[in-house]
């Protein structure tokens, strides 16, 4: 139990100094380290993020000055347009702003990185097709607008998809690292020699005596010999023979 104990606590040390211990961090030719991938990659994401952020709210306002209905183009193109226009107004408006925040408050979060990523490819994709109908059918001032925030939030997702890629070596080779030291506390465990437990059996065992109690003296006393005697006298006075 000691061992299992004493384990758990030299993983617990191990993986916190590992964590704060920047990996694969060689010497610059000035003699300093050079930053960690995990830190290069918080500096680098984090100014994106307000590019992002920035981008998002004027492509919103861009979105909401469209005029679809009055493109020329067929019935079937102004729809499409038209929900491609309302799918990237929810996305910008509703999706964003919750996975740009969770980036920020953790920037070293794989699943919080990579789900911005993802939503930011989806992003793109409409956002661009509705870009170029925008440009083919509707006002020039429109399409360089929109083509102007598009290119913004390209340029944030090829730097996401960039430093996610960093993050996740990073990740990895710290896991490594980790399982390493894993295998080194589990086999120093198994090669440790078992505690031998000594049971002090010098003490004595006799049992505690235990006094009895006396019995409780009884409420009605025994009759006296010379009541006994009188009682005697009382009932055989009749019976008693004469004297001669």
């Amino acid at each position: 139990m000691n061992i299992r104990l004493s384990l758990l606590y030299l993983l617990l040390v191990g993986a916190t100094a590992l964590a704060q211990t920047p990996a694969n961090s060689p010497s610059t030719s000035t003699g300093e380290r050079a930053p960690s991938v995990g830190s290069a990659t918080t500096v680098s994401v984090l100014p994106d993020l307000d590019r992002l952020q920035a981008a998002a709210s004027q492509a919103a306002l861009d979105l909401g000055h469209l005029r679809i209905d009055k493109w020329k183009a067929d019935g079937d193109s102004k729809r499409q347009a038209q929900a491609n226009a309302d799918s990237v107004q929810r996305n910008l408006t509703t999706a964003l702003p919750g996975l740009i925040a969770a980036v920020r408050a953790a920037p070293q979060d794989l699943g919080a990185q990579f789900k911005l990523y993802r939503n930011l490819n989806a992003l793109y994709d409409v956002f661009a097709s509705l870009t170029e109908a925008t440009g083919a059918f509707g006002p020039k001032n429109d399409y360089q607008a929109l083509a102007q925030q598009l290119e913004a939030i390209d340029s944030v997702r090829r730097n996401l998809g960039d430093a996610l890629e960093q993050l996740t070596s990073s990740t990895q080779s710290e896991l490594v690292q980790l399982r390493t030291q894993v295998r080194a506390y589990q086999q120093a465990a198994a090669a440790a020699p078992p505690k031998k437990v000594v049971v002090d059996d010098t003490q004595s065992s006799k049992k505690p005596v235990h006094k009895k109690k006396k019995p409780a003296a009884s409420s009605s006393s025994p009759p006296s010999p010379a009541s006994d005697a009188k009682s005697k006298d009382s009932t055989g006075a009749g019976t008693s023979a004469p004297k001669p």
